[in-house]
């Protein structure tokens, strides 16, 4: 696979002073057409072996473009806030908003290598967490980004002779240690990783190019000409459908109409069809099982912070469900210090001009700690779908990479739980008027809720579809009876303390 990087390519000093003041204002333009139009990031990840030119190349492209819109990221060994959270949390948070060109260095690719050369992860493992890497690129690049990754390659003779030159020089000898050399001697070990790396993560949303690295010159001209080259080419690709969120769409054919009478029953019948919303809590037995749950929950979360277990809470539902309340129920049982709501609404700027998941990886608490989500990535197949805030293709992928998000969650030992509220269409206009008459809740009822209300079969049939394909045996939905809303404060309390005891092996269970 590296035998066409080891040709022995070079670039003589004068080519490459004739050759880059050309290269680098059409770098420069593009680099302003891109940042002006905000049509997509630009992501772009630095591999290879240890002294092939990954720094360097990273240092003359902030040298050539305009820093104000470069954001460079390199990754050593993770603090407390990235221990204490999914490994993928900082490169979510790291991503290039649209307009922006995002550079990676000891990136998504570095732990698996690492760990499959040092003896500490099977094939297996090493597998997996390709097929992971597969599936976070694929997210970007199907929400926009253009990614391109170089390997920066070099022979087994021409590391040790740059390690060596590196050493030798009072200016850079800081920059070889024990480990560039010990990664040397295991040169073979490290080649055999990339081989497979390069070959199951090359896909033609997130392509590689191996580069030869043993010329700086030659090393130089042929990424920064490749970058040119992509950014024009996507520069020049006029958007398709763009959606409200600034991603590339794509136009999905409507269904036939001349479905069978049949279809449309059986298609109304859904998940919530079957709820007995006629359950209720009389005052007396509430007051005493809240009292009960709300004791056990204190208890438990104050074990999850000893243990540094964190929690997710998500709570979806029709307006006017019954949410707040059964969150306010929650929060009576939990120390303030431990835990932060999120009123998730509308995105903002900052939040459009990246991926929809974003501002949600970015929210996630630390261990010990818990995020209670008021509305949710869900968004994204529910109010974005029925309001065609987002296509279709988009909002259909997003079940996969909502999967893939939650079981990240769940590896690192989150106790994660998604409760829909439900209630029936006459309760949810009988609080609608009861918030008309109340002065303190009057501020919570919109035109746009009133407008939902019409709606009404486009969310259950949405909400049928979200539970089909992202209720799982490790993050499955809690469907709540909400009309009574008594009965659904304490069925929300019970079941988060089932899920954390369940966690924690509570002793007292």
């Amino acid at each position: 696979m590296f035998e066409t990087a080891e040709l022995g390519r070079t670039i003589t000093k004068s080519d490459f002073k004739r050759t880059a003041p050309a290269l680098r204002q059409e770098l420069l333009e593009l680099q302003d057409t891109l940042h002006k139009n905000k049509r997509f990031p630009v992501i772009v990840v630095f591999g290879g072996v240890d002294g092939g030119g990954k720094g360097e190349t990273v240092s003359l492209l902030n040298a050539w473009m305009d820093p104000r819109w470069l954001i460079t990221r390199a990754y050593d060994e993770p603090g407390d806030d990235e221990r204490e959270r999914p490994e993928f949390w900082k490169y979510w948070r790291d991503l290039p908003a649209r307009g922006r060109i995002g550079m990676f260095l000891s990136a998504w690719y570095s732990r698996p290598v690492l760990d499959r050369v040092h003896g500490r992860s099977d094939e297996a493992t090493f597998l997996k967490q390709l097929e992971r890497i597969v599936g976070f690129e694929r997210a970007l690049a199907r929400d926009g980004a253009l990614i391109l990754k170089f390997w920066m390659h070099l022979s087994r003779d021409a590391q040790e002779h740059r390690l060596r030159n590196l050493e030798n020089d009072p200016l850079t000898n800081a920059r070889v240690g024990e480990r560039d050399w010990e990664h040397w001697r295991m040169y073979d070990k490290f080649i055999g990783a990339a081989e497979q790396l390069v070959s199951r993560t090359n896909r033609g949303l997130a392509p590689w190019t191996i580069v030869e690295g043993s010329d700086p010159n030659c090393r130089a001209i042929t990424v920064t000409s490749l970058l040119r080259d992509a950014l024009a080419r996507r520069l020049d690709t006029p958007e398709l459908n763009g959606g409200k969120n600034g991603s590339a769409q794509t136009e999905t054919p409507s269904a036939p109409d001349s479905k069978p009478d049949g279809y449309s029953v059986a298609k109304s019948i859904t998940v919530l069809s079957g709820l007995e919303m006629s359950r209720k809590l009389e005052k007396a037995p509430y007051k005493k099982q809240l009292v009960e749950l709300q004791a056990r929950l204190h208890r438990l979360h104050l074990l999850a912070k000893a243990q540094n277990v964190s929690s997710v809470l998500v709570f979806e539902g029709p307006d006017a469900a019954g949410k707040g309340g059964a969150i306010r129920r929650i929060n009576e049982s939990l120390d303030a210090r431990n835990y932060q709501v999120h009123g998730i609404a509308a995105p903002t700027e900052e939040e459009l001009a990246r991926h929809y998941l974003w501002r949600f990886w970015r929210r996630l608490p630390r261990d010990g700690h818990i995020a209670i989500f008021d509305r949710s990535w869900y968004g994204r197949v529910l109010v974005e779908r029925i309001e065609g805030f987002a296509s279709e293709d988009d909002w259909r992928r997003s079940y996969a990479e909502i999967n893939d998000f939650e079981e990240q969650l769940i590896e690192h030992g989150t106790v994660l739980v998604k409760c829909w509220i439900h209630i029936t269409e006459d309760e949810q206009l009988a609080r609608f008027k009861l918030r008309e008459k109340t002065p303190y809740k009057r501020w919570k009822l919109t035109e746009e809720d009133w407008r939902n209300r019409d709606k009404w079969s486009d969310y259950e049939a949405a909400v049928n579809d979200m539970v089909q394909y992202t209720s799982t045996s490790t993050a499955p939905w809690t469907l709540v009876e909400g009309n009574d809303k008594r009965y659904a404060r304490v069925k929300v309390v019970q079941t988060f303390c089932e899920r954390l005891s369940a966690a924690l092996g509570d002793p007292l269970d």
